[in-house]
């Protein structure tokens, strides 16, 4: 008998890229489930103390597959219908076992976890994707910058990376018509066809944030974790998205003062609590160091709410003020495991003002929630 030879002449290229169409595709599910995950992401731990490194892990569901699942009970099934189905009908079904009906340890399968790999740069880009200092104003300074990278020139010169596919392909298409040999096909250097870029500065009005944190006895480590949470993604978030704004770091118990940045997410402190304290030095700041007519200015301060009763009319005074020189107050109230009768939010419920934004946090999951609220680019 005979073999046959089987001549295959025109190659399906996709072929060799499946690899990389496949990993493409992996990526793709990776960074839909980082996103769809954020808000437990962005409060994790070994995130926020990654010393600095470029690549850190972060933990999400396993990607499911399309996949054949077996019947683990080993139970008997029917396999096809008898003739006279339609579309749509169900064959056979699983009895669903209600919840709390499980005995024992359980034989149901749990929801799988696995870490991946990603730099901070990327993660960062999805969390602030959709973030910008909310209500900024023309004022007399113009020294706060967003870089933006724009393709404006196409070149025969270039390197790799920035090769116009496209405009490639239409030279050579081009070239070869002309020569009366149609067709993709004997690629020159002269075909190659590169994309050029240039970094453009858009100027914007400068502005000054101002980081209140309250580090009394009373803000335990879950509370203390979840405001220098919020404070490390909002500084990441300030330098990432603008070039020269102004960050001021202050911390209070009974009395404020302001720190270095190590200082602020390193240090605590024990005693009381008089939130006043903090409010009249930002306050003290605006008037000595940053001019409204010049700066945009942002004051975000976070507690767990524990203040002294007598203290909360005063709190509320000083908002009150500050808000007259601010673009936005913010303040967020950390509600840890002990109950407080009167806390600093609910003395804040007085402030009627579009620019003051109060929300609570119960738990870690609430601190990306907050970054959106107090970042919104919508304007109040």
């Amino acid at each position: 008998m005979s073999g046959r030879q089987f001549v295959v002449s025109k190659e399906d290229w996709s072929l060799h890229r499946k690899g990389e169409i496949d990993r493409q595709r992996h990526r793709e599910k990776v960074r839909e489930a980082i996103k769809k995950n954020l808000a437990d992401i962005v409060s994790e731990e070994s995130i926020i103390m990654h010393d600095g490194q470029k690549i850190i892990k972060v933990p999400i569901r396993t990607l499911d597959e399309y996949h054949f699942r077996y019947d683990h009970r080993k139970r008997k099934h029917a396999g096809q219908g008898d003739g006279e189905s339609k579309v749509g009908d169900v064959l056979h079904s699983e009895p669903q076992q209600g919840p709390g009906k499980g005995k024992g340890a359980g034989e149901e399968p749990g929801i799988d976890y696995y870490e991946t790999e990603i730099t901070i740069d990327e993660l960062a880009e999805l969390i602030f994707e959709d973030l910008g200092l909310p209500n900024l104003e023309q004022k007399k300074k113009q020294q706060l910058a967003s870089d933006a990278v724009e393709f404006k020139d196409v070149r025969k010169k270039g390197i790799a990376s920035n090769i116009d596919r496209k405009r490639t392909i239409m030279e050579v298409l081009k070239r070869n018509a002309l020569k009366g040999k149609p067709g993709l096909h004997e690629i020159t250097p002269d075909d190659l066809r590169f994309k050029t870029w240039e970094v453009t500065v858009k100027y914007e009005s400068s502005a000054v944030v101002l980081a209140m944190m309250d580090t009394s006895g009373s803000m335990g480590p879950f509370e203390k974790y979840i405001a220098r949470s919020f404070f490390f993604w909002m500084v990441r978030f300030l330098r990432t998205k603008y070039s020269n704004v102004q960050i001021v770091f202050l911390a209070h118990h009974t009395e404020a003062q302001e720190t270095t940045e190590e200082e602020f997410f390193t240090k605590g402190a024990s005693g009381g609590t008089r939130c006043s304290s903090v409010y009249k030095l930002a306050l003290e700041v605006i008037e000595n160091r940053y001019s409204p007519q010049d700066y945009n200015i942002y004051a975000f301060h976070f507690s767990d709410g524990d203040n002294l009763a007598s203290d909360n009319d005063h709190c509320v005074k000083l908002a009150g003020e500050l808000l007259n020189f601010c673009n936005m107050v913010g303040y967020g109230e950390i509600e840890g495991p002990y109950y407080y009768t009167s806390t600093l939010r609910s003395a804040f419920k007085r402030i009627i003002d579009p620019k003051f934004t109060c929300v609570s946090i119960r738990d870690k999951s609430g601190v990306y929630p907050a970054l959106k609220k107090f970042f919104s680019r919508d304007p109040i």
